[in-house]
């Protein structure tokens, strides 16, 4: 490993061997392999004069590429696929003349983006599956535990631990939905030519234009494909391109979404991400333990939010037929996107794994709260013993300013609920005060509503998924 050449956080840290893998070049240049064998093989099958010496040449050599010889060729040409299609030749002599027959560069280029994102995607799909499996594990452990809900991060009406995690699960369903939109409409470009006319393959095809079509549908089907774009430039619209980040865009959302929640419930000291035994969580404050993975998954989710203008900005700045200045843009914002959400999720999935949660605390932040949200049903238990709706109001109003100012302005206890008891207007007793204030009282369906939707929406979902996880620097 080189040390003094700059190395991507998101090869060397973030993203897993599987992600890594499909956007190396190796993958790349293989994959172009394939698409001149397919190109042969289905040109073959039309009529045109190759032969199977020439087909079985270029299988034999579809995976063992000549890199130097590229390499070189290209610092001749200034061109990667001529350069390639040159190597090929050399190890290929018989086949040289049919490779990339009828074919310009965007055959093997945007083909190869296509396939690539395809496979990508099928990743995500798994990363986003894995995560929301171990949430479903947390929020069916946790669906009756209630605990202080938050509007505007300020106290509000209780909800469950499980079910919170609920909402975290429900923004990865939407995810994967559109994961999965884009996966079944998944077309290659097929073999369109300079200007998407396929003028070279109606001159080869001596102008037939059916066996043209043929061509296009053969290819797909060799690379394993049913569909190809109708129409085309000389490359596929970059459209797709924006569509596909704008899917990661949202997973990306959601985990940040994700990281921000645990964050805050971590500095409550209610939850807390993972933390190893010899883990350092500050270089100065060595009592620390910062929610570092947490801070990564919103690191990592703001670069790809941002990133996904890339691809929207080439969409709109393409001129007719195709510009090359989507190509060293599209060289990096697409993989790198793809990295950052395989190492999202990959984070994301093992915080949910090894979540702490502390349900003293839980329950102390509750209680400190509860008084206020309980005086309703205090003053209806009141009103049926045949007290004033109205006087009592009053009295909880008065009662609940001093000890709000008590707890504020001087620190202490909330003391609303001795104060209650020691009022004769409200008739009620500690038994009666206690049954009351039972925090399961205030959690509406809350734990119906998580089991309920894991068994309709989640364990469906994730009931064919294999557990596969890598280690990662986390």
């Amino acid at each position: 490993m080189s040390r003094n050449i700059y190395d991507s956080p998101l090869s060397k840290r973030y993203a897993g061997s599987e992600m890594k893998y499909i956007f190396s070049e190796d993958k790349k240049f293989k994959t172009w392999r394939r698409l001149w064998i397919a190109l042969a093989e289905a040109e073959k099958s039309l009529g045109l004069p190759i032969t199977q010496e020439q087909i079985d040449e270029l299988k034999a050599y579809q995976d063992d590429i000549n890199y130097e010889v590229a390499e070189a060729r290209e610092r001749e040409v200034r061109h990667d696929v001529m350069s390639h299609v040159y190597a090929y030749g050399v190890q290929c002599p018989k086949a040289a003349p049919i490779i990339h027959l009828g074919a310009t560069s965007c055959y093997v280029g945007d083909n190869t983006d296509l396939i690539l994102m395809h496979e990508a995607l099928v990743l995500v799909k798994e990363g986003i599956l894995a995560t929301i499996q171990e949430l479903a594990i947390f929020a069916e452990k946790y669906s009756e535990l209630p605990c202080l809900g938050f509007t505007h991060f300020q106290a509000a009406q209780p909800t469950t631990v499980g079910k919170r995690a609920t909402l975290w699960i429900q923004d990865l369903l939407f995810d994967l939905d559109d994961v999965e939109y884009q996966l079944s409409k998944t077309k290659l470009l097929g073999s369109k030519g300079t200007t998407g006319t396929q003028a070279s393959f109606m001159e080869l095809f001596e102008g037939d234009y059916e066996k043209v079509k043929e061509c296009d549908v053969l290819i797909a089907k060799k690379m394993g494909y049913d569909n190809v774009i109708s129409v085309s430039g000389q490359t596929y619209t970059r459209k797709i391109d924006s569509q596909v980040l704008n899917v990661l865009s949202g997973i990306a959302q959601s985990a940040a979404k994700f990281s921000n929640d645990i964050r805050l419930l971590q500095h409550l000291k209610e939850i807390e991400e993972p933390f190893e035994k010899n883990q350092i969580g500050s270089s100065a404050m060595a009592y620390k333990r910062n929610p570092m993975r947490s801070e990564r998954i919103a690191g990592l989710a703001r670069y790809v939010i941002a990133d996904s203008l890339n691809p929207s900005i080439t969409a709109a700045t393409q001129w007719f037929e195709r510009t090359l200045d989507d190509s060293a843009n599209k060289r990096i914002s697409i993989p790198e996107a793809f990295l950052a959400v395989d190492g999202i999720l990959r984070l994301y999935a093992n915080v949910a794994s090894g979540l702490v949660v502390y349900p003293k605390v839980i329950q102390k932040n509750l209680e400190n709260e509860l008084p206020f949200m309980a005086t309703e049903n205090i003053i209806m238990d009141a009103v049926k013993k045949g007290g004033d709706r109205q006087e009592l109001h009053e009295r909880i109003r008065v009662h609940s300013m001093e000890a709000g100012r008590l707890v504020k302005q001087e620190g202490l206890k909330n003391d609303l609920l001795s104060r209650i008891l020691n009022d004769p207007i409200f008739e009620i007793n500690e038994e009666e005060l206690e049954e009351i204030m039972k925090p399961e009282n205030f959690v509406g369906c809350a734990p119906q509503q998580t089991r309920d939707f894991l068994e309709r929406e989640v364990f469906p979902r994730i009931s064919t998924l294999k557990n596969k996880q890598e280690d990662i620097i986390i």
